[in-house]
């Protein structure tokens, strides 16, 4: 129970943080964050939490993490289902605590609230294919990156500042393409308040990062040179 409050409270402050500056500070140009603000804030997200509660659930903080280790075997797989159910409940109180603050704004208007989208709902207008790429190899990096810097060679103490740098870098290159997920709760968070067409391009962000992690996971096996 401890892991799964850990992964709630992470995965809150994953969609609270990095979602939360695109929606709060991104759109005004006096605060000048922009996309590379956004980008930071979701790596430093993770970078505090991968301190914060590494030791208690492993910092997750996304369905397709723990899916990727469960395939390079790292997680056992009767934790999967409680783990994504935690970090699923978590975003989804990130967002509405998102919510909260963003109404109490004099003429609030939801728009688009972060969610991720592809076609007219891309910021840069990609396709379905450019979207569906992007977001399965931006996993597989993601995971690949996790995988080597938690391995028990690899510097210990600093695996979370490779995986939040990493993560900073995916939101720079693939922004304009989805909105950048790689993270099937912060989809769903951000998407269940949006709705409408969120909800309909949700499968996406669910079925593209899934594949990159189960990828990740065969591929780094392979490629390690010994069981962690």
């Amino acid at each position: 129970m401890k892991k799964l409050v850990a992964e709630f409270i992470g995965t809150l402050w994953l969609v609270l943080g990095g979602c939360g500056s695109a929606v709060l500070a991104a759109g005004f140009p006096e605060l000048g964050i922009g996309f590379v603000g956004v980008a930071l804030a979701f790596g430093l997200t993770v970078v505090t939490m991968a301190y914060a509660i590494g030791h208690i659930s492993g910092c997750h903080l996304n369905p397709a993490v723990s899916i990727g280790l469960w395939m390079g075997g790292r997680f056992e797989g009767k934790e999967l289902v409680p783990y994504i159910i935690a970090q699923v409940l978590g975003g989804i109180a990130g967002a509405g605590i998102l919510f909260t603050i963003a109404s109490g704004q004099p003429g609030f208007e939801l728009g688009g609230f972060a969610a991720n989208g592809y076609g007219e709902h891309s910021p840069g207008g990609y396709s379905l294919l450019a979207a569906l790429v992007s977001e399965v190899v931006m996993t597989f990096i993601f995971l690949f990156v996790i995988l080597g810097a938690t391995h028990s060679k690899a510097p210990k103490y600093l695996a979370g500042l490779a995986i939040g740098l990493c993560l900073t870098l995916i939101h720079l290159i693939s922004i304009p393409v989805t909105n950048t997920s790689v993270n099937p709760a912060r989809s769903t968070s951000q998407a269940l308040f949006a709705g409408d067409w969120a909800l309909d391009q949700l499968w996406l962000f669910w079925v593209a990062p899934i594949i990159g992690a189960l990828l990740a996971g065969v591929v780094y096996k392979y490629l390690s040179p010994e069981k962690d």
